[in-house]
C-alpha cells in the first residue's frame, strides 16, 4: 500500500462518522501510523469550521492534526500545480486551483491521493487516486 495523502471530502466523511471510510483509515493505520493531509486540506477544514462557529469540531481536528502530518506546500509542488494548470487550461479541462495544490502536493511527495471526487481529479496527468468512500481496501 503506497502513502496517501487524504483529500478534503473523505476527511469530512472520517469526521462524520462514515463506516467506510472509518474502515479504509483503520486498515491504512496498520500499516502507516500517521494520518497525511495537505496544508491545503487543514485551510479547507479550518476555514468551513470558523465560518460555521463550530469550536467544539475546530478543537477535533485540531486535535487529529496534532496526531497526524500536515504535508507543507512547496515551491516545487506550487510549480506542478503550475504546470498542470496551463497543461489542463490549453485542453479546455480545467480543475479548481485548491484541487490543483492539493495533486501538485501529492505528486511531489510521490502519494496516492484518497479522494471522493474521482472525475474531477482522475483528468489530473501523473495523479494516482483512490477512493475511500467507496469500498473498504
Amino acid at each position: 500500500m503506497n502513502r496517501v495523502l487524504v483529500d478534503t471530502d473523505i476527511l469530512s466523511y472520517y469526521f462524520k462518522g462514515d463506516e467506510v471510510v472509518i474502515a479504509n483509515f483503520e486498515k491504512y493505520s496498520q500499516q502507516y501510523d500517521l494520518i497525511e493531509i495537505s496544508l491545503i486540506t487543514y485551510y479547507e477544514i479550518i476555514g468551513g469550521l470558523l465560518a460555521k462557529s463550530a469550536l467544539k469540531q475546530l478543537t477535533v481536528f485540531e486535535d487529529f492534526v496534532s496526531e497526524n502530518i500536515v504535508v507543507p506546500m512547496t515551491d516545487k509542488s506550487a510549480k506542478i500545480s503550475a504546470e498542470l494548470y496551463s497543461s489542463l487550461r490549453q485542453t479546455g479541462q480545467t480543475v479548481d486551483d485548491i484541487d490543483l495544490l492539493i495533486a501538485g502536493i501529492a505528486i511531489e511527495n510521490g502519494m496516492t491521493l484518497v479522494t471522493n471526487n474521482e472525475s474531477h481529479f482522475a483528468r489530473i496527468s501523473g495523479l494516482k487516486i483512490e477512493n475511500w468512500k467507496k469500498q473498504v481496501l
